[in-house]
């Protein structure tokens, strides 16, 4: 089953030994061992996993034998995960989150019944009536399941220890203050911890590092705004404090691969940018 805006594909690992993007968020389905980088940071992945991507990261399996791996794509205008969030609330979960894990294992039955649904997902006609309807309920079943599972490996608020309790001050201090302060040490100080511990703690955690997490803050911000509104280059650049459009431009186009007009064109404008009009 394939069509412009949503597809299941079967691949193989060696198509994607080479860096991978593109402006469709993906979910990959497959059973085996390596690891997985997503914006040249690294992760481990053994056993049937399931691996989430957002528009225009840059992705590479690579394992040391042949997998199968199970793609399915779909573009923001199929399927909007920011005006579904009432019935899905995947994004910032599985989708768009700097600070979660993109991918995590399954069981063997949660595996089999995803696996169904791509499976069920192929066998459908595009060209017969009410066909995006039925592909819609199988790939919000898929992100229900798959929201309920990543719930699990989450630490619960009682059972936050005192390092955990430091990440997360680390993370609301950047949501708070990313838009101005870009410097590892002004969290530092505000943690009273030195750069050099603050930067060991997050890399143990995040397998990136501080000035890597607060500049993929800045670019999701970037990314909604181009996305999610009808702002101009120059309005979003204002925003996030950059001093003109083309710095902004640069900047984006240096962590992303595309500059911020590419991505408006292929990633295309979400209807959330009308419903407050």
């Amino acid at each position: 089953m394939n069509n412009s805006n949503f597809s299941v594909l079967q691949k193989q690992n060696s198509d994607f030994e080479k860096v991978f993007s593109d402006a469709f968020y993906h979910i990959f389905l497959f059973d085996g061992e390596g690891k997985i980088l997503v914006d040249f940071v690294e992760y481990e992945f053994k056993g049937q996993t399931v691996f989430f991507t957002s528009p225009f990261q840059n992705i590479q399996i690579i394992t040391e034998n042949n997998i199968e791996i199970q793609m399915l794509s779909f573009h923001g205008d199929f399927y909007c995960i920011e005006f579904h969030k009432k019935e899905v609330a995947c994004n910032g979960l599985l989708f768009n989150n700097i600070y979660l894990f993109p991918h995590f294992s399954l069981t063997k039955n949660t595996f089999d019944e995803i696996y169904d649904y791509f499976s069920k997902i192929k066998e459908i006609n595009v060209s017969e009536d009410f066909s995006g309807a039925v592909l819609r309920s199988y790939l919000q079943l898929i992100l229900a399941i798959s929201s309920k599972e990543k719930s699990k490996f989450l630490p619960s608020a009682d059972l936050m220890q005192k390092d955990f309790k430091e990440l997360k001050d680390f993370q609301n201090l950047v949501e708070q203050h990313f838009l101005v302060e870009k410097s590892p040490a002004f969290y530092a100080n505000l943690l009273h911890i030195s750069p050099n511990r603050l930067s060991k703690k997050i890399k143990a955690e995040f397998s990136k590092t501080p000035s890597q997490i607060i500049q993929e803050r800045v670019i999701l911000e970037a990314k909604k705004q181009i996305h999610l509104t009808r702002k101009s280059m120059k309005e979003v650049a204002g925003e996030l404090n950059f001093e003109d459009e083309f710095y902004f431009s640069k900047y984006f186009k240096k962590h992303t691969g595309i500059s911020p007009t590419q991505f408006r064109e292929e990633a295309g404008i979400s209807i959330v940018a009308d419903l407050s009009k």
